[in-house]
């Protein structure tokens, strides 16, 4: 059963989602850009070595799954 972190995950990552998408459809970030920013996200978890390791390499894979699939909307 999700708990109000899951929730509060959820709805930052499509918060997040929609900015991106706004900025892509009017022209402020190339859609180049935004993968980059996906991609310095994906990394910044990927490198995190401390006690919650395990739990970044997860938040790293889905921006790479993010990055590789599309979004939700199917664009970017």
């Amino acid at each position: 059963m999700p708990n109000q972190k899951d929730h509060a995950g959820l709805a930052a990552l499509s918060i997040c989602e929609a900015l991106l998408l706004a900025m892509n459809d009017h022209m402020l970030l190339p859609e180049q850009e935004i993968i980059g920013v996906l991609r310095d996200a994906a990394a910044t978890h990927e490198n995190d070595a401390g006690p919650d390791a395990e739990m970044h390499r997860a938040v790293a894979a889905l921006i790479n799954r993010i990055i590789t699939g599309g979004n939700s909307v199917g664009r970017l």
